[in-house]
Parts: C-alpha cells; sequence; structure tokens
C-alpha cells in the first residue's frame, strides 16, 4: 500500500506589499505585523497536531512565517525554490492596479514552466517524507499551481489563497507519478478546519 504523505499548504502571512498592492514575485518581502500575527494564529491552531517537517519557500515572506508555525513544533525550517512564487518578470516590483490591461512581458514565468515546477514540489515532498506529515508554506499563486496540479484541473478553477491559509492534501509518490502521466486526478482538494477567513485578512492579489 502507498505510503500517503499529508501536507498542510500555506500561503504566507501578509506583507507590506501586499497591502501596498505591490506585486512582489521572487523578491524577498516581509511579514507586516498582520502577517506575523496570522502565522501565529496558524502556529496555535496546528500544535496540537502532529507535524513531522516544515518546508518553506526560500523566500524571506514564506521563511518568517514557517519558522512562526515550526517554532511550537520545535523543528527546523527547510527551504526550497520549487516553493517560490511564479516571477513575475518585468512586472515585478509595479504597482498591481496599474498592470491591468497592460500586454505580459516575455520574462514572466510560463503558466507551463510553473505547473511543472509544482509538479517537482508534489513530487519532493511525497518522495521525501512518505507516511509524514508535513507543512509547506508558499506564495498565492504557487500554490495555486499546485492545486491545480493535485486536482487534475485548470488553475483558473482553483479558488486563490488569503494570506495564512491552509489547505490540506493527501498524496503519494506513486499517485503523483500517475497524475503526472494521466495529467488528471480524482483526488480532492480539502481546506483544513477553521484555516479560511478568520486569517485571511487581505484581498490584495500582490502575491
Amino acid at each position: 500500500m502507498p505510503m500517503m504523505t499529508t501536507i498542510y499548504l500555506i500561503r504566507h502571512g501578509e506583507t507590506y506589499d501586499n497591502v501596498r498592492q505591490i506585486m512582489q514575485g521572487q523578491t524577498q518581502g516581509e511579514l507586516n505585523e498582520r502577517g506575523r500575527e496570522q502565522a501565529r494564529q496558524v502556529a496555535r491552531r496546528m500544535a496540537s497536531e502532529q507535524v513531522d517537517a516544515v518546508v518553506s519557500s526560500d523566500l524571506r515572506r514564506a521563511v518568517q512565517t514557517a519558522e512562526i508555525i515550526a517554532a511550537s513544533h520545535h523543528l527546523p525550517v527547510v527551504t526550497t525554490p520549487l516553493l517560490r512564487e511564479r516571477d513575475w518578470g518585468a512586472f515585478t516590483g509595479r504597482f498591481i492596479p496599474d498592470l491591468r490591461g497592460e500586454p505580459w512581458p516575455d520574462d514572466i514565468e510560463s503558466e507551463e514552466k510553473l505547473l511543472g515546477r509544482a509538479r517537482e514540489l508534489l513530487k519532493y515532498l511525497t518522495a521525501t517524507y512518505p507516511g509524514k506529515r508535513v507543512v509547506a508554506v508558499g506564495h498565492g499563486i504557487l500554490n495555486k499551481a499546485v492545486l491545480a496540479v493535485y486536482a487534475g484541473c485548470m488553475m483558473r478553477e482553483v479558488q486563490r489563497m488569503m494570506n495564512a491559509e491552509v489547505r490540506v492534501l493527501t498524496a503519494s509518490a506513486e499517485s503523483v507519478a500517475a497524475t503526472a502521466v494521466a495529467s488528471g486526478s480524482s483526488a480532492e482538494v480539502a481546506s483544513a478546519p477553521g484555516s479560511s477567513a478568520e486569517v485571511s485578512t487581505t484581498t490584495a492579489s500582490a502575491e
């Protein structure tokens, strides 16, 4: 029987640039006090959960979120560039409302590449932590790609994650490999109890 990995997929807490509606992309970012409190709320909710590992994007805003969650479990934070946000190229650092209607520059990470990275992340997590329960802290668009790969659907069909929102995925290395071959999956995407609006306090799309 395949060993199932439980993945707590989390978006980082609110940042200063989320509030300013700046396209962060693969810049480091910094949690503001609300973002830190969001992460603390997640940590308190998950304090009684079994967590075997905490994995994070290597961008600062995700690492800061992961460290707060990991502290109550006395675990180190493992970082991987697979969890980095989408590279927004020339759009990075710009005021998001100004981008509406502009043609996309050629240096934005393609959706195909982003989905490929999301698939590699699922392979990595299920192969490295078989049968374990893993917190994975990423970003709005990257997490959306992960959920699309997991559910075998289009990214536009996935509801975007709010800051510090948690969604729970259960997968095995075998199921991820099968999804990669078939480009589809019957698995459901489930939200963790109490993981939605109470810590999802921003509507800015500055990922």
